[in-house]
């Protein structure tokens, strides 16, 4: 058996998958205080579903994939190691100054903090040049001293990113050899190890959030790998990296910077899947929504566009992570969104969120504030007594009374009308983030496919479509717990990084070709390594690109493993012009082009690619069929049609107004939608379809 969890912010999903390909899926709700308890309770859960004891269920287990909040939360909350940041002498503001600080320039908004303040950060004199040659040698006895700094201060990490170190790390190696002489068992980070890429702030950010949390990660992965194994787990544990692969455990606690979004990466991974299955598609929307955030990527040409942007906290405001992952883009929306009136009198769902303790107001725990799963409730499209396979009765009578009190008088608005109006919001705000993932990244949505994932994607999936106008919404059987199938589906991958700067008309083809058989040669050394054994490996090599006069690059992918000709270099020219005008709306074909970086990744399948596309066993009883009441905005409160998810037969269609229900989510189809369950188990949906089923 394979194993793959996903600890969010509200539910933690479990799928455990058989050597046959079935999928069984799970939840419970996640536990704060204790992330692994809330692992360990969704075994419990499934261990009783396939009528095993869990050490039982663990024992058959060969893999276990985790996807994990914990190091993006640390850093969000404060909860990170106490660190120093050194620096060369000179440029103690690197951290502070980011690219350029505040968004806008408001001169009432405090200027952000660095993420290591300046009594922490410490200048090493030395300095390497841009070309790579030593300026000025590494004052050795001035780094001792800072050595002796440290420990008087209690220091529990150090980060360590000096100039031009990705063209001459000689001097942060040599500050790593003396920090393990002098401050042996404290962990560091050199940046040159960790991310040699172009641009001081990313570099210093990566180095620093990176250390940061190894005290962090080790303590928790290690916490995670000893109770696994004292309950039976004998496999291989895996974590998700933010990049959309997966590495050892140890690997990431080594560099836990690798699992900053480790959870949203695996939607898009999973929902190109499904979108690819069903329709064929390579130009995809990938929309996850969870219980506190909603999550959208893109697949564009069947790639999954990735970016070294991501931000903890707000643009400008927090703190950029300068490392590869997965181009996610998240809001405060999801089922457990508070709604709430402004003192204006507007109406606003979110940021907030009611998350797993207390959640919403119907669940019974302490919520007094009305959320989106508290309005589906109230309209009817959430039953009562099925959420959670009935393992959780919800009471729609608190929820209602909630909003009519917070909502619905303040605004002159039935409950009815009000829930709708809550739902309405929380749409518009998912919509703007989708066309601004897409627009911005020179995707039309009217021509993409949706793919929708999260327990609460099914609400208002097809309402989003509609805003967008995409023509076919996907919701798979699996889409509850996207991102923990996307985990299942995933390689075994490793990421390497060289900067070369060449131009395409005066490439140099020697000093390429060395880079490239260095990348090369690092990816196979993973691959005889941690990927040994694998089903199948491949190397992939791009390049980042960009115009004499810009200062951003784009990746482009290499079709040649090194360049024999002027021709290699003129494809990768014409390639990087393609995707310019793809991405910016505009090329220019005739300019010439600067080759800044390279990038190798090795990819080992380490699982046969069976029917993960194939009907799961959810693991709860079946509920019944027939119909209830429901509010739809144009029709009022109408008898609606309720199906089984698991009930439908394929190609078995279902004309909306009507509620598509499993123990694990609810799909609303509007009126005047067409909802028909595929061959492979997913959910179709035609948003404007008006035939008859």
């Amino acid at each position: 058996m394979r194993f793959s969890a996903d600890t969010g912010g509200t539910f933690t999903d479990l799928v455990v998958e058989d050597d046959a390909g079935r999928l069984s899926l799970f939840k419970s709700p996640t536990t704060p205080d204790d992330p692994v308890r809330g692992i360990l309770d969704a075994f419990d859960l499934a261990a009783d579903s396939l009528g095993l004891d869990r050490r039982d269920l663990l024992a058959r287990g060969e893999v276990f994939i985790h996807a994990t909040t914990r190091a993006i939360n640390a850093v969000l909350t404060g909860g990170t190691a106490r660190t120093a940041f050194l620096t060369t002498k000179g440029h103690p503001d690197i951290l502070l100054l980011r690219e350029g600080g505040r968004e806008r320039f408001n001169k009432v908004q405090e200027f952000p903090e660095p993420y290591v303040p300046r009594s922490l950060t410490f200048e090493v004199p030395g300095r390497i040049t841009s070309q790579g040659h030593v300026l000025e040698p590494l004052d050795e006895a001035a780094v001792l001293a800072v050595i002796e700094q440290l420990r008087g201060l209690g220091v529990e990490a150090v980060a360590v990113c000096l100039l031009w170190s990705m063209v001459n790390p000689a001097h942060e190696i040599r500050v790593g050899e003396l920090l393990d002489e002098r401050l042996s068992g404290v962990p560091y980070t050199l940046s040159h190890r960790l991310n040699p890429v172009l641009r001081e702030y990313r570099r210093a950010s990566s180095a620093a959030i990176d250390a940061s949390l190894k005290p962090v990660m080790s303590d928790y992965l290690g916490g995670l790998e000893r109770r696994m194994r004292e309950v039976g787990f004998s496999g291989r544990l895996l974590l998700v990296t933010s990049s959309g692969g997966v590495l050892d455990a140890a690997e990431v606690a080594a560099a836990p910077i690798h699992a900053i979004r480790s959870g949203p990466a695996m939607a898009p991974v999973a929902g190109r899947h499904y979108a690819q299955l069903e329709a064929g598609a390579d130009t995809i929307v990938v929309a996850d929504t969870g219980g506190t955030s909603y999550d959208v990527g893109l697949v564009r040409r069947g790639r999954i566009p990735w970016t070294r942007e991501t931000w903890l906290g707000g643009e400008f405001e927090g703190h950029m992570t300068g490392f590869p992952s997965i181009d996610v883009r998240s809001i405060g929306a999801g089922g457990g969104s508070i709604a709430w009136i402004d003192q204006g009198g507007l109406l606003h769902v979110g940021p907030q969120s009611a998350g797993a303790v207390p959640g919403p107001v119907c669940y019974g725990r302490g919520g007094t504030r009305p959320t989106v799963t508290d309005c589906s409730l109230v309209m009817g499209h959430i039953d009562r007594a099925y959420f959670l396979g009935g393992a959780m009765a919800l009471d729609p009578d608190a929820a209602a009374r909630a909003l009519d009190e917070q909502v619905g008088r303040p605004l002159g608005l039935s409950v009815n009308e009000a829930a709708a109006a809550v739902m309405t919001v929380v749409t518009e705000n998912m919509v703007h983030l989708i066309e601004d993932v897409a627009l911005n990244q020179g995707v039309d949505p009217r021509e993409a496919v949706l793919v929708g994932g999260g327990g609460a994607a099914g609400l208002n999936a097809v309402a989003i479509a509609r805003r967008l106008g995409c023509g076919l919404v996907i919701i798979p059987e699996v889409g509850p717990v996207l991102s923990a199938v996307g985990a299942l589906l995933s390689d075994l991958t490793r990421d390497y990084d060289r900067m070369y700067v060449t131009l395409s008309e005066r490439f140099d083809f020697a000093g390429v070709n060395a880079v490239l058989a260095d990348l090369e040669s690092l990816c196979r050394e993973f691959i005889a390594g941690p990927g040994a054994g694998s089903l199948e490996s491949v190397v992939e090599l791009s390049a980042q690109i960009r115009y004499p006069s810009e200062i951003w690059e784009l990746e482009v992918p290499l079709r040649v493993p090194w360049f024999t000709s002027p021709h290699d270099v003129e494809e990768l020219r014409l390639d990087f012009h393609s995707l310019h005008g793809e991405v910016y709306g505009t090329s220019d074909p005739g300019s010439s082009v600067v080759m800044v970086g390279w990038r190798g990744r090795a990819r080992c399948r380490y699982r046969q690619a069976t029917g993960v596309g194939a009907r799961s066993d959810v693991g709860f009883i079946a509920g019944h069929e027939g119909q209830r009441p429901a509010y739809f905005t144009d029709l009022g409160v109408v008898n609606t049609t309720v199906r089984r998810f698991e009930m439908l037969e394929a190609g078995e269609k279902v004309l909306g107004p009507a509620i598509i229900e499993s123990p694990v989510t609810t799909v609303v189809v509007d009126p005047d939608a067409l909802a028909e369950r595929s061959a492979n188990g997913s959910l179709l949906i035609r948003p404007w379809t008006t035939g008859v089923a």
